[in-house]
């Protein structure tokens, strides 16, 4: 996104890209929207693609790939072992990234289990500044515990605050005191925090983090799926990345860690993943794992033709007018929806624009799981499928109790290259009209709740016949339009 400004006043983002092939999109009436959430158990995991109008529920796997990217597919080498492929990809990773080895995985949880098995032991602590769902199931199921360390503001809904994803370093370091260095399995640091609105990670507090880590003997461990919008963040925010050029703040952010692992499904708009690794030893323990989850150590377990996408996809990443089109767009969502008086996430973070459930819906206890109906009040709505990222989206505790999640949010990701301008208004449209009518929704419960990442494949029910009033509203206000 190039700094445009226009004669007449207005502030809107202008795409420094241009379409050339298109996806045929269905808005569906409201009735047969209200169908296929009620098919989907109110889960919009569940939806059928085909009922959705605009799929916002993820930027993961449907970013829309460079025409570099597409050509670069081409070329694949599809040796299963050997493959001129892998060396490319291992180059680049190595490039940009600053590490010698590199382990291929088919996506950022596989990297997580690898992680996991090897470092985490009954008994040990992962200190995160924030949980993603699966990076925390993966340290439970191998008997370990995490522990939130954002600091306090990060988990303010609305600030003016930068970096809201930073590390508390004297919570960490008093943790250290208390359990002993033996006991911290690694430090997790997510660039940026998924579950708290995309916030970013300053690289001071990167920095900070890693060598109280190396003080202490700690692995450090970066999880750079979202490191893009991360990446835009520091430029335009942290001062002392303002003359950088985006290679120069990728480096400076990577170089500190021990290990780094990323879904290439979001920094490298393929469908893979993969572990970075600088020790040798460390290096080896871990490979051991991917020929028995993965595949071989060549493509453990992705595509050829995605690997050589990756390759040119993080290559994309340095480049400011690609990475900085999702954090702008996002902006201009939260702005707007902040102007009609639509809760919101502040400052505006990556990966999506993030509604405040919790205020929206104040009228209902968290119990009732806010952002899992607005979730799906919002495709009811609107046709557009949201993510809700709240206390649904936590686990119950051994003991049956259910935390209460930190923030009740739904999420509406910006898949990069992916929706104009026109469609993210219509979003904003749809949001204000539902936010005029929020009394109108009501709860969910469950009545299919699994063990473990219940959020995924989880089905619930309205609590009262809240849906068909909205459907109602809906029909008195818009008449027949979709």
């Amino acid at each position: 996104m190039s700094n445009v400004k226009f004669y007449g006043g207005e502030q809107y983002p202008v795409e420094m890209h241009k379409v050339r092939i298109i996806q045929k999109l269905t808005l569906l009436p409201i009735e047969d929207r209200l169908k296929a959430m009620e098919a989907a158990g109110h889960n919009t995991f569940l939806l059928q693609n085909a009922d959705v109008f605009l799929d916002m529920l993820t930027d993961s796997g449907v970013n829309a790939m460079s025409q570099e990217q597409q050509a670069a597919m081409f070329r694949a080498d599809d040796a299963y072992a050997g493959s001129a492929t892998f060396t490319r990809l291992h180059e680049k990773v190595s490039e940009i990234f600053g590490t010698p080895y590199f382990l291929p995985t088919h996506q950022g949880r596989a990297a997580e289990n690898i992680l996991s098995s090897v470092l985490v032991r009954p008994g040990t602590y992962v200190p995160m500044n924030y949980h993603f769902t699966t990076s925390k199931a993966h340290v439970v199921a191998n008997g370990g515990e995490v522990l939130e360390l954002i600091k306090p503001e990060g988990l303010e809904v609305t600030s003016d605050l930068p970096f809201k994803g930073d590390l508390d370093v004297d919570a960490l370091r008093q943790l250290i005191a208390e359990k002993g260095a033996d006991a911290i399995a690694y430090v997790r640091i997510e660039a940026g925090t998924n579950l708290i609105g995309g916030q970013p990670v300053s690289l001071s507090n990167m920095e900070e983090v890693c060598e109280v880590c190396r003080t202490h003997g700690i692995p450090s461990v970066m999880d750079a799926s979202l490191i893009a919008d991360n990446l835009y963040f520091a430029k335009v925010r942290e001062p002392r990345c303002a003359d950088l050029e985006i290679g120069a703040i990728m480096r400076a952010m990577c170089d500190p860690f021990d290990i780094i692992y990323f879904s290439a499904r979001k920094v490298g708009f393929g469908r893979g993943g993969g572990i970075c690794v600088r020790d040798t030893a460390m290096y080896q323990k871990l490979r051991e794992l991917v020929p028995l989850y993965e595949g071989f150590l060549t493509y453990g377990g992705m595509s050829v033709r995605e690997m050589e996408a990756i390759t040119v996809g993080l290559d994309e990443t340095l480049d400011f007018d690609m990475i900085n089109q999702g954090p702008i767009f996002i902006d201009y969502m939260v702005r707007e929806l902040e102007r009609r008086g639509v809760p919101v996430v502040t400052p505006p973070g990556g990966l999506g624009a993030h509604v405040d459930a919790r205020r929206f819906l104040d009228h209902l206890p968290q119990t009732e799981y806010p952002a899992a109906a607005l979730a799906s009040a919002v495709f009811v709505a609107s046709g557009v499928r949201g993510m809700e990222r709240g206390t649904m989206s936590e686990q119950r505790n051994a003991d049956g109790s259910e935390p209460m999640a930190h923030m009740e949010l739904v999420r509406l990701a910006m898949p990069r290259r992916v929706f104009t301008l026109s469609q993210v208004n219509y979003a904003i449209d749809r949001l204000d009209w539902l936010y005029q009518n929020r009394r109108i929704i009501g709860g969910l419960k469950f009545v299919e709740e699994p063990e473990i990442l219940r959020f995924f494949f989880g089905r619930l029910a309205p609590l009262t016949d809240w849906p068909n009033q909205l459907v109602a509203k809906f029909r008195a206000d818009f008449g027949d339009s979709l």
